[in-house]
């Protein structure tokens, strides 16, 4: 797509920012709509009790691969410069931040998305732990933390292994990518079947998903046509939150790019859709024993997130479209972290019940 026009009119930075926000709008009102929410996708996924959950994320998963696969293969999407693939990172961050992270988004009951999307619906907990999220998140990058993460994080880098592009190390070919992302389709749509998810559902499932070729597919022809280099990224939410954080904290010292249009996008798109459909509600706190869990959650998705380099969505599917190989094993420590720490919260409250008993 030719940006020419858009670029003469207003500057590089505010067309990024406006297209996070359109970017973030679309993604918001179709995770809200759909419901997607990888904690409960893999809670449902370790207890042996498929339901809706699961396939929204298997449909929004795999339409995020597919079509970021099928814009690379056509050159629309330069995969080869994204932050995860064209810079060194982290394999320890990878592994440890994912099991963090996949134990703070089952004590938070949400990951980081997740907890953007409720916030703009009402609900209370969600927002505080969302405003814990993103100050850990700053602390991790630049602040208190930074010293320790940087430590994990340089244990053990794909340096290591001659860089994060799985592909490269498998020797797919896009054909085989794109067939992988068929493959990962078909298992949604049989999961979507069996749990006779809605019609409407599905669609903002894949909607959600679509949100992140989306992303890769606008930065990219950005990057093409613009003066000043620009970053080609996708959606993630561990630094734009912390990025967001700063910019209301001290404007002046922050320039506009595509993660600040994408944080307020999101909470908007859920917001409208959430009142479009009659779905905003205030929701607080339940006590001080809840209190607390959402936010230790929320501190290990923060630190977590920034040690792994991105967060549920950001690793987990964004990097995962583009096959870096940090964004699998972060996927992967995710799923087994959340399936592990839900087996212990439910020992814990079934021996917490004995005993009152």
């Amino acid at each position: 797509m030719d940006l020419t026009f858009l670029l003469e009119t207003i500057s590089e930075p505010w067309l990024l920012a406006f297209g996070g926000l359109v970017v973030g709008v679309l993604f918001g009102a179709f995770a809200q709509q759909s419901r997607f929410c990888l904690r409960a996708a893999s809670l449902e996924f370790s207890r042996g009790t498929p339901n809706d959950r699961l396939p929204v994320w298997l449909l929004a998963f795999s339409a995020a691969v597919l079509v970021t696969q099928v814009l690379a293969a056509i050159n629309e999407v330069q995969a080869s410069e994204a932050r995860q693939l064209a810079s060194p990172q982290s394999l320890s961050g990878a592994l440890l931040g994912g099991l963090m992270f996949g134990a703070g988004m089952v004590l938070a009951r949400g990951c980081a998305s997740r907890l953007l999307v409720l916030s703009a619906t009402g609900n209370l907990r969600a927002l505080l732990s969302g405003l814990v999220f993103a100050v850990i998140a700053q602390a991790s990058l630049r602040g208190l933390f930074r010293p320790l993460r940087e430590w994990l994080a340089g244990l053990w880098t794909t340096g290591d292994i001659g860089g994060n592009d799985l592909a490269a190390h498998l020797g797919l070919t896009s054909a085989m990518t794109i067939a992988f992302a068929c493959l990962w389709l078909a298992a949604g749509l049989v999961f979507a079947w069996r749990a006779r998810l809605k019609l409407w559902q599905a669609v903002a499932a894949v909607g959600a998903g679509l949100a992140i070729p989306l992303a890769w597919w606008f930065t990219s022809s950005t990057a093409r046509q613009a003066f000043d280099p620009v970053q080609v990224e996708g959606v993630t939410f561990t630094g734009p939150s912390a990025d967001t954080l700063m910019l209301l904290l001290s404007p002046p010292g922050n320039v506009l790019d595509f993660d600040i249009g994408l944080v307020p996008g999101v909470f908007l798109g859920s917001f409208l859709a959430a009142l479009l459909t009659r779905e905003l509600k205030l929701q607080g706190f339940e006590g001080g024993r809840s209190m607390a869990r959402y936010l230790t959650g929320a501190t290990l998705m923060g630190f977590g997130g920034m040690l792994a380099g991105g967060c549920a969505v950001g690793a987990g599917i964004t990097g995962a479209s583009i096959f870096a190989v940090t964004a699998w094993i972060t996927l992967t420590a995710i799923w087994v972290s959340a399936g592990l720490t839900d087996r212990v919260l439910s020992g814990i409250e079934t021996g917490r019940l004995q005993a009152a008993q």
